[in-house]
């Protein structure tokens, strides 16, 4: 499950105290945090980010590209998932400058071994684009509008449910 924190979310001193009271499986948490948000606020104490990384939970920079984008950032910070902001998605695959920065953070991704999602991709010309650049994950429009507990659930179901010939 992927959780969109905000910055006062993120620099609360209680972040690994709040994620174990839910109960939930650390391991299959994923906590969002904007690029500009890690680049003005850090983090938690590092003890806290290296607690966190112990119990298993993912780190993701959401909307890469469009804050600092200090690299430096993918160096310091133990991240696992980098999110392209779907602003470059948009102009996919006509907008030249577009394509140039979403293949360049694709391959930035893939060379630092970091895990990739393209944010908001709508057609499928952008997901052939995304796909030929070696971009396997995309969320958006194209593969479903945002859903209900209970229509996502039978949403993955169908989409589980083995095609038969």
């Amino acid at each position: 499950m992927a959780v969109n924190l905000s910055a006062v979310q993120w620099g609360h001193q209680d972040l690994l105290a709040q994620i174990e009271e839910t109960g939930f499986p650390p391991g299959q948490l994923e906590l969002e945090i904007t690029e500009t948000t890690i680049m003005e606020y850090g983090g938690p104490a590092g003890a806290t980010f290296q607690a966190l990384k112990a119990l298993g939970v993912r780190i993701a920079i959401d909307d890469f590209g469009t804050g600092y984008s200090s690299l430096s950032a993918l160096k310091r910070f133990p991240v696992d998932v980098l999110k392209i902001d779907r602003s470059f998605i948009d102009g996919l695959p006509d907008d030249v400058d577009d394509q140039a920065i979403t293949a360049t953070i694709i391959a930035m991704a893939s060379t630092l071994r970091l895990a990739l999602v393209a944010e908001g991709v709508e057609t499928p010309a952008q997901h052939a684009f995304l796909l030929e650049k070696g971009c396997r994950v995309g969320q958006g429009y194209l593969f479903s509008k945002p859903l209900a507990a209970e229509a996502c659930l039978q949403w993955l179901l169908q989409a589980l449910r083995p095609v038969r010939a």
